[in-house]
């Protein structure tokens, strides 16, 4: 990844967090990381832990930012979330959002996926 993309996936990340906590989020953790992929934040509502995958899309020539997520990276991001739970928070229930950014517009889409 380029500098410069790096450096605004951070900025969007960073603006992903204080979204989610102006909603009354609490962030745990940030890129989470584990066997095949990455989870980019790892927040609690409550007694929920919150899995929030974040996208961003400039314009709609690529699709919507939530179109974005597909099967494989769901799959990969249930796999990564099973294994912080398993060690985290065993009895925790979860959920799955997607922080989608679509021409710097936010939209969160609770429970996106199971």
């Amino acid at each position: 990844m380029s500098s410069d993309r790096a450096r605004l996936g951070r900025a969007g990340e960073d603006a992903a967090c204080a979204y989610l906590e102006s909603l009354g989020l609490r962030i745990m953790r940030r890129n989470l990381r584990g066997p095949g992929g990455e989870i980019d934040i790892v927040a609690a509502e409550g007694e929920i832990i919150v899995f929030v995958e974040v996208k961003a899309r400039t314009g709609r020539s690529f699709g919507s930012a939530v179109a974005a997520v597909d099967a494989a990276k769901r799959r990969r991001i249930r796999a990564v979330a099973a294994d912080f739970l398993q060690f985290v928070a065993p009895q925790a229930k979860a959920r799955f959002d997607v922080l989608a950014i679509d021409a710097g517009r936010m939209t969160l889409h609770r429970n996106a996926f199971g």
